[in-house]
């Protein structure tokens, strides 16, 4: 399935008001997940509170051990603080990559902002070597801005 099939199936999910937020963000990572073939893990983070630290949302793939991530650490962490995209060609590049599992080879995360505030990030592993493009980024803009508009 294209990105632009994608879109109005992320729509009617993030609209369906008779389902918890919780539950829409896990229909949205099993649609993407099961709808993009390098998508080998997909989830959320979310601010903790006034911490400075992040929080596992809903997910689907392979059980991760990283439920806290603090701020500046991993990746995701680092996007905490960047508020900026982060796409990973070859984790085993990056320094300050937190290994959930050993299949992994590439990572995108995109910060969702509320009010001009980054209040969590998609996170997406892949087990495909440098599989993301500037369409993936779009796409999972788009995703971050409807996500947003549930919290």
């Amino acid at each position: 399935m294209t990105f632009e099939a994608l879109k109005p199936e992320i729509k009617k999910i993030a609209t369906q008001n008779n389902l918890s937020v919780d539950e829409r963000l896990l229909n949205i990572c099993e649609v993407l997940e099961a709808n993009i073939e390098y998508y080998n893990w997909v989830g959320f983070y979310f601010k903790n509170g006034d911490k400075h630290e992040l929080k596992l949302g809903p997910y689907v793939g392979e059980p991760t051990d990283h439920t806290i991530i603090p701020f500046g650490k991993g990746i995701c962490g680092q996007v905490a603080v960047s508020n900026q995209n982060f796409v990973v060609p070859d984790v085993s590049a990056q320094d300050n990559y937190i290994a959930c599992s050993i299949t992994v080879k590439a990572e995108i995360v995109i910060p969702i902002f509320v009010n001009g505030e980054n209040v969590g990030q998609i996170d997406i592993d892949s087990n495909t070597p440098d599989p993301f493009t500037e369409a993936d980024e779009r796409f999972l803009e788009f995703v971050c801005k409807e996500v947003a508009k549930l919290i």
